[in-house]
């Protein structure tokens, strides 16, 4: 187009600023907002939105705020790129002083705004900030258009505040719901320790044949783990393998490992985390360790120890709790050899520091 001699206008610029962020082309960004300078569009909405939300993927959060301050009549479209933004960099806190500074300036927050601020507030598991901004979430909702996406960004929010009677209640409340509305409760759910509650909501949502997806699968396992629920954990790993065809991804083997090593079975989790179609993570390591210190287990904890050694080898955590297993064992030269590395390598234990275990 522009080989032909065509300028872009106000209806081109955004949609190729749209495939140029789906792409991550910081490059392709540059040309366009300098095209957007020359023609006069760098102050069109669409387009200040379109750089905004571009710059905020590739982590260059000064050119974005540089274009959000530039224009001093700026629409509700740029403060959500920039909240939007924020919220999936991880920047809660920045993100609720954002939103505070648009409610200052009279902006009426939609329900864009709504999602990525609730989501923050549930990463800061401020249950006080949660209760006010479910007041602006109904001030929102436009009639006629579907309020799920926000509902389920307040299920979220109110899980992760460890609220869940209060998730519960929206949940309720909602006319229809989606595969996100039922995970975030069971997620919720398992999160805080309410084992056949996340259960229970699972079996309802089979039952009214929504379809789960990796996610709320995580959320299941979770639950087990917490539960103790060794062979439950087993048939919903199995069920999400053959019954969906859901292919199971680090997070659910972690908590595979996690289940059968709180259980004391070793054996099977040494062998499910050989069998992994992929390298286990520092994450696995660590519960499969602390649950070799809990049982005492000499063999299985030396063999992860090399492996967190390999990931990690700064990390005095693992030489602790082998010294720890061996002391347990009355292996008192193995006590004596591990210390003895840790001083080589002068590593102390950090004040305030302990390797995660499964036996918390």
């Amino acid at each position: 187009m522009c080989r032909a001699g065509l300028l872009p206008d106000r209806y081109t610029l955004p949609i190729v600023l749209k495939a140029a962020c789906q792409c991550f082309s910081i490059d392709l960004g540059r040309q366009l907002h300098s095209i957007s300078v020359k023609i006069g569009l760098v102050l069109n909405e669409f387009c200040e939105s379109g750089f905004i939300n571009l710059y905020m993927k590739v982590g260059q959060f000064d050119n974005a705020r540089k274009v959000f301050d530039e224009n001093p009549d700026r629409k509700l479209g740029s403060w959500n790129a920039l909240i939007a933004g924020l919220a999936q960099s991880g920047l809660a806190r920045e993100v609720i002083d954002m939103f505070l500074e648009l409610r200052k300036r009279g902006f009426l927050p939609d329900d864009v705004t709504m999602v990525s601020v609730t989501s923050s507030c549930g990463s800061l598991g401020d249950f006080e900030l949660a209760l006010q901004l479910h007041k602006c979430v109904f001030q929102a909702r436009s009639l006629g258009k579907s309020d799920m996406l926000m509902s389920n960004s307040v299920i979220d929010m109110y899980g992760k505040c460890g609220r869940m009677e209060l998730a519960y209640l929206v949940f309720s409340r909602m006319r229809e719901r989606n595969v996100s509305s039922w995970t975030s409760m069971i997620v919720g759910y398992a999160m805080h320790g309410h084992v056949q509650e996340a259960l229970d909501c699972f079996r309802c949502m089979r039952e009214v044949g929504v379809r789960p997806n990796h996610v709320t699968f995580v959320g299941v396992l979770s639950a087990c783990v917490h539960g103790g629920k060794v062979e439950e954990g087993k048939f919903y790993f199995d069920m999400m393998k053959s019954d969906y065809r859901i292919r199971p991804t680090l997070q659910h083997y972690g908590c595979m490992a996690d289940l059968l090593g709180r259980a004391g079975l070793l054996k099977e989790a040494k062998k499910m985390v050989e069998d992994m179609p992929m390298k286990a993570n520092v994450v696995i390591w660590g519960c499969l360790i602390g649950a070799c210190e809990k049982f005492g287990n000499v063999e299985i904890g030396e063999w992860v120890a090399k492996h967190m050694q390999e990931l990690e080898p700064w990390n005095d955590g693992v030489y602790v709790v082998l010294s720890n297993i061996y002391a347990a064992n009355g292996l008192w030269e193995e006590v004596e050899r591990v210390r003895g590395i840790m001083k080589q390598m002068k590593l102390a234990k950090t004040p305030g520091y302990s390797l995660s275990s499964s036996s918390d």
